[in-house]
């Protein structure tokens, strides 16, 4: 009996965290806030972590939520959804300009402002990658405390800012569609099993976020062949939502007040400059392609793809648009992440004293 007692323990502190999500979710549904269940839940959570309350989610229950971020993302896909294809160049483009502008300006603000070292500053100012980055962190370049601290508040903030921006700003949001016709049990567990192999199959491609991408991809595959047609039953895409509000809040789990702190302010004026790039430049891409402005700032918006996904399903815009947008940033900062760094490390050699 006693050698199933931290096994016991750990299973609570699941549920506990599971509970704090959909209590949280619960609460901002309540209220009438867009995204209500995923962005309360991440918020408290993320506060019940700060707070010292044992948080955590483990790597099968990630899994599951992102196959069910992916099946999500992929049955909410319209069959006419890629006819605008031909307008996405314009917003790759705006990607790529505003990658740019991110880590050249919230790099050298952390670096001056803040004093942060060269390679803690730019690391924190990547936006998005953070396995990828993390590991370059722990392999010596940069402080891997603070990088992890900045990178987690700006997902949050990102999480939390987006319904309430489209709740207050003069911006096209659309409620979801109401479906009447529901996927039975027997479609989903084959839609399950398909969209799991298919995720599989993305990460032993070293896919950016495999399993999500997967999944979608095997869903909006299944959907535009015309297997299937009706909607994921409301009770799932609610449980995604909370599952996907842990996964965001507990990743502040481990990281104490003080070191939060410390890194904090840095972290909001980095989110902050950051959010404002990326209004201004979707709000040039509006000026010229026809999606509604909510729409085409998810898609450049540097959070995490299963975040921005879930928002992008909660408040109906174009989950194909969105999740085409975030895998070429992760593309892109797969290549331009290797490169920064090497000059960091070629500077910062450079300016080393002379041994004699």
């Amino acid at each position: 009996m006693t050698a199933l007692t931290p096994r016991i323990r750990s299973a609570l502190v699941v549920v506990f965290t599971l509970l704090v999500s959909a209590g949280g979710g619960w609460a901002a549904a309540l209220l009438g806030l867009p995204a209500g269940w995923l962005m309360g839940g991440a918020l408290a959570v993320a506060a019940a972590s700060m707070a010292g309350m044992p948080m955590r989610l483990p790597n099968r229950l990630r899994d599951v939520t992102f196959l069910l971020i992916g099946m999500s993302m992929g049955a909410t896909v319209a069959p006419d959804s890629l006819v605008l294809i031909t307008s996405w160049p314009l917003s790759i483009a705006a990607l790529a300009l505003e990658l740019v502008l991110i880590v050249a300006l919230t790099g050298w603000m952390l670096a001056r402002v803040f004093k942060l070292d060269t390679g803690t500053a730019y690391l924190s100012s990547f936006p998005g990658h953070l396995s990828f980055v993390m590991g370059i962190a722990s392999a010596g370049v940069g402080d891997p405390r603070q990088i992890v601290i900045i990178q987690v508040i700006r997902i949050l903030m990102l999480t939390i800012c987006v319904p309430i921006g489209a709740m207050f700003l003069p911006i096209d949001h659309f409620a979801p569609k109401v479906a009447t016709d529901f996927l039975d049990i027997g479609q989903l567990l084959a839609l399950a099993a398909g969209c799991g192999a298919v995720g599989l199959i993305f990460v032993w491609l070293k896919m950016p976020a495999g399993f999500v991408l997967g999944a979608m991809a095997a869903a909006t595959g299944a959907k535009l062949a015309g297997f299937y047609t009706q909607a994921m039953p409301v009770p799932l895409v609610t449980m995604t939502f909370v599952l996907t509000g842990a996964l965001i809040g507990s990743r502040f789990a481990g990281i104490t007040r003080q070191e939060f702190l410390s890194a904090a302010k840095g972290g909001v004026i980095a989110t902050a400059m950051t959010v404002g790039i990326v209004s201004a430049m979707a709000f040039l891409v509006s000026l010229v392609v026809d999606m509604p402005y909510g729409q085409i700032w998810l898609g450049l918006a540097p959070g995490a793809l299963e975040g921005m996904g879930a928002l992008g399903i909660a408040l109906g815009y174009d989950t194909a648009f969105i999740a085409a947008h975030h895998v070429l940033r992760l593309l892109m900062l797969t290549l331009a992440i290797p490169s920064v760094v090497m000059l960091i490390q070629r500077r910062e050699s450079a300016t080393l004293p002379v041994q004699k």
